[in-house]
């Protein structure tokens, strides 16, 4: 993807920049980007949440002019998402003690893209905030689940061999470092027991300087920024937030593939199952590693399209690309250190579910409102684009209320 060096300084001054639409770039199989002369903040401002909605809007959207990218491409099959013959109408719900309706949820939590399948079939799709189906939008830590994913890919395909590995057998920079001692299992759970400072809007926290890292597009830079961290207990024994460890995650598919991370996800999943459009992925310096954590960039449908492989087990056709039972196991709560936690292989199980129509549902999510809901028992994926004020903390209606509701809707 273009990006030039003074474009690059230009961001790193802090200054809102705008990049002139550029139609050399688009590839014969891609549509032109119509938002690419869009103003754009910088990343600074989007994990402070410091900007005002049409910017943050146009930010969110072209998240692949903030850094380097690498291209994750698409196959020549799509996959089909035929048209439901029971579209979704409106429904009312409740939510926080409050009465809301499809239209109060798009509103009221900034939606800007909303898809909901049901057996494979698109039940509604909308979009706003000047979105459309060829907008490709941020992931933010929905792009986490995909990382952990391509570890159980790995792990089927034999390039790691087991769960239980240490990390340090994959990656021996971090001999020595508070990741010696820590499996391979310890980081899909995040329970490394590695020190990490997650806030997002605080400049000291390990988060930023990740950020600040990422700004110098050093390679090899962020995995020297977690080599470098304390210890906070032992491994497995706590379980801690982190965007760093899911770099490492990234760093570790890297060195057992040896591949692009985007490259590898492309051969296996993305252009064999079927997405439709080419997606991009932040990388940590120019032809660089991918940030694991955050910066994939997608559109609605092929959003629906992985929680569809998930959903089925991890097939591309009848090829089990992911080992049997590791959806299962990814989307179900773990115990980490004598407690249940409420977190899998980098997914979200539903809390608080049982008897419910939210039963064994989980999510891939990311902040300012980024979500695919999963559900196996009612067949239902809910993808979710929104562009809240904040990076958390901002929802006015609860999503798992959302989802429910939806999901009840369809059936």
């Amino acid at each position: 993807m273009f990006n030039s060096n003074t474009e690059l300084r230009l961001k790193k001054l802090g200054v809102v920049v705008s990049l002139a639409l550029c139609s050399t770039l688009a590839a014969a199989k891609e549509p032109v980007n119509v938002h690419a002369a869009e103003k754009i903040g910088t990343v600074q401002q989007v994990y402070d949440g410091a900007l005002f909605p049409d910017v943050q809007v146009n930010t969110f959207r072209n998240i692949d002019r903030l850094f380097s990218t690498r291209t994750v491409t698409h196959g020549s099959k799509v996959y089909p998402l035929p048209a439901s013959d029971r579209p979704l109408k409106n429904f009312k719900f409740s939510s926080n003690g409050k009465d809301y309706d499809l239209y109060d949820y798009v509103s009221l939590n900034r939606v800007s893209g909303l898809l909901v399948l049901k057996d494979g079939k698109i039940a509604f799709e909308n979009y706003q905030l000047g979105n459309n189906e060829q907008t490709r939008w941020m992931s933010m830590s929905v792009v986490k689940s995909i990382t952990a994913t391509l570890i159980g890919v790995a792990i089927k395909d034999g390039y790691i061999k087991s769960i239980d590995d240490p990390v340090t057998k994959y990656l021996p920079q971090l001999a020595g470092s508070a990741y010696d001692g820590v499996s391979v299992r310890n980081l899909l759970q995040m329970a490394s027991g590695v020190n990490w400072n997650e806030t997002y809007t605080d400049p000291k926290s390990d988060r930023r300087r990740m950020l600040e890292v990422q700004n110098a597009q050093t390679p090899g830079g962020v995995l020297d920024l977690m080599a470098k961290l304390p210890r906070a207990a032992e491994p497995g024994t706590r379980w801690n937030y982190s965007t760093g460890e899911t770099h490492v995650a990234g760093a570790l598919v890297r060195a057992a593939v040896g591949k692009p991370v985007a490259q590898y996800l492309s051969e296996r999943i993305w252009g064999n199952f079927g997405m439709e459009s080419d997606a991009t992925w932040w990388l940590e310096s120019p032809d660089g590693l991918e940030v694991g954590g955050s910066g994939l960039s997608a559109t609605l449908r092929d959003y629906g399209r992985f929680g569809l492989f998930l959903l089925g087990g991890g097939k591309v056709g009848a090829e089990q690309v992911l080992p049997e039972g590791w959806i299962k196991e990814a989307g179900s709560p773990k115990m980490v250190g004598g407690k249940q936690v409420n977190y899998g292989y980098m997914l979200w199980p539903i809390p608080n579910a049982a008897g419910t129509i939210n039963e064994g549902a989980f999510e891939a999510r990311g902040i300012f409102g980024q979500h695919i809901y999963m559900n196996p028992r009612e067949n239902v994926v809910i993808v979710v684009w929104s562009a809240l004020p904040k990076p958390t903390g901002k929802a006015t209606i609860g999503d798992n209320d959302f989802f429910a509701a939806t999901t009840q809707a369809v059936r």
